[in-house]
């Protein structure tokens, strides 16, 4: 009986687990789709624009945090990127690197 209640507990807590490591995904998830929505504006809707402004859908992850920071730091001329490069941190330019990845050009 003791062996069948330590499976019950070992499965238990492996499922619970399962269930933050979700909850804990969608939240990065959410966040990082929240970061890119002033990018919106120029780049379209999850980086998918039609014309003009350079598609981030798609976007490979180091070019895209490597661009951002060149935006941030003046290494790379810009009209109004290296403004909007200055309000996010390194951090959330992974978080809209790994986004804009994820999307289908």
């Amino acid at each position: 009986m003791k062996i069948i209640q330590h499976h019950i507990f070992t499965i238990a807590g492996a499922i619970g687990l399962l269930l933050f490591s979700a909850a804990s995904h969608a939240e990065v998830d959410a966040h990082a789709r929240n970061l890119s929505a002033s990018c919106a504006a120029c780049h379209g809707t999850n980086g998918n624009n039609a014309g003009g402004m350079p598609v981030l859908a798609g976007m490979d992850k180091v070019l895209f945090v490597s661009q951002m920071k060149d935006f941030k730091s003046g290494a790379r001329p810009a009209t109004v990127m290296h403004h909007h490069a200055k309000g996010y941190s390194d951090e959330e330019f992974e978080k809209l690197a790994d986004f804009f990845a994820a999307q289908k050009r």
